[in-house]
């Protein structure tokens, strides 16, 4: 990646989404510590947001815990249980808010997620003269998302620094 130590960053991190891919693809849990050095890359880190899910057990408090005391904002919310046992936590209307009210700060948006949901939100960034990063493991990551961001890392490519064996 081209990076200058003067870039102003933001990290928005879709939790959800590595971590659930982390454990389905590889039976591992994520380094986020790692993924955020990657991702800021020794340029000014503005701000660290993880975008995180609790639910009624509040089991993942320690981990929430953990993500704040590597320098990562968690921005919370409910898991919703529907009748009949669905369950829902969708953040990318959350994230992408967040991302636009934060573009006029930094030159710089890290999206660290592979949800092609974000295809329009990274095209609307791009022409706000942003440069776009789009951290993901490849194999989940829409091929879309990946062709529109200005760049994309593979975290496929060195796994064994961004997974933790269980």
């Amino acid at each position: 990646m081209l990076t200058h130590k003067d870039q102003r960053v933001a990290v928005l991190i879709d939790v959800q989404n590595l971590y659930h891919t982390a454990k389905n693809l590889y039976k591992a849990k994520v380094n986020f510590g790692e993924i955020l050095k990657l991702a800021i890359g020794g340029r000014k880190l503005i701000r660290a947001l993880g975008y995180v899910v609790r639910t009624k057990t509040g089991e993942e408090k320690p981990f929430f815990e953990a993500l704040t005391k590597l320098g990562i904002e968690t921005q919370v919310r409910d898991l919703q249980e529907f009748y009949g046992g669905a369950k829902k936590a969708d953040w990318d209307v959350g994230i992408t808010v967040d991302a636009i009210k934060i573009a006029p700060w930094v030159d710089v948006i890290v999206l660290v997620s592979g949800d092609g949901d974000f295809i329009q939100l990274i095209e609307y960034l791009k022409n706000q003269g942003k440069k776009t990063e789009v951290i993901a493991f490849g194999r989940s990551a829409s091929s879309r998302l990946i062709e529109v961001a200005d760049e994309f890392v593979d975290l496929e490519k060195t796994s064994e620094r961004f997974l933790l064996k269980k």
